[in-house]
């Protein structure tokens, strides 16, 4: 129904924003990626996807096509609802949630708050190759689904880190030296950074 909304912006939180077009202002959710993207912004053009339940018509606003296009995948899933898409969005940029998917990674998944084992695997299984084209190259190329990452992340958690900082952590640690590390070198890197 609609496909982006262009006009100033009226209000931003970092969970909605009001875009005013011609004089109606549209209430959407958005995610923290595109809160980071539209922040400082006066004006800006939102690509939406409304939910239509029997007791209400919800926009959902994102910075990018590839965003949007991964939200609706996502809400595609059994079990995963328009908040919890819009939260994996919010704890991970598109490239990281395509790759955790692609790759299997499910503890990175399981970082995220309110995804638990099994809707981690659930993700993997329905979206696995459903998602060519959505985010950069790169995503598809990443690995990190390893038993050492697994391990990596229970260490991590356990010592009291945040299931997010960690996940993110991680991410970014695969990305930057591939999946040949051994889960002791994934501990120190991340104690490093963390």
């Amino acid at each position: 129904m609609y496909d982006y909304l262009s006009g100033k912006i009226d209000r931003i939180t970092p969970t909605e924003v009001i875009i005013d077009c011609g004089g109606v202002g549209y209430f959407m959710h958005i995610s923290l990626n595109t809160f980071e993207v539209l922040k400082d912004k006066k004006e800006a053009k939102v690509y939406a996807h409304l939910i239509v339940r029997e007791d209400s018509h919800t926009l959902y606003g994102f910075a990018t096509t590839n965003e949007r296009q991964l939200y609706v995948k996502l809400v595609g899933v059994n079990g995963v609802g328009p908040s919890t898409a819009r939260m994996i969005l919010s704890s991970m940029n598109v490239d990281d949630v395509v790759s955790a998917i692609t790759n299997s990674n499910i503890a990175m998944l399981k970082s995220i708050k309110g995804i638990g084992p099994k809707a981690a695997q659930r993700l993997v299984v329905e979206l696995q190759d459903k998602l060519g084209g959505i985010g950069s190259d790169d995503a598809y190329s990443l690995s990190g689904g390893s038993t050492e990452m697994d391990e990596a992340t229970e260490a991590l958690l356990s010592l009291g880190f945040a299931k997010p900082a960690v996940g993110k952590i991680l991410m970014r640690i695969s990305k930057e030296s591939g999946n040949n590390l051994t889960t002791e070198e994934l501990i120190k890197k991340s104690l490093q950074l963390l």
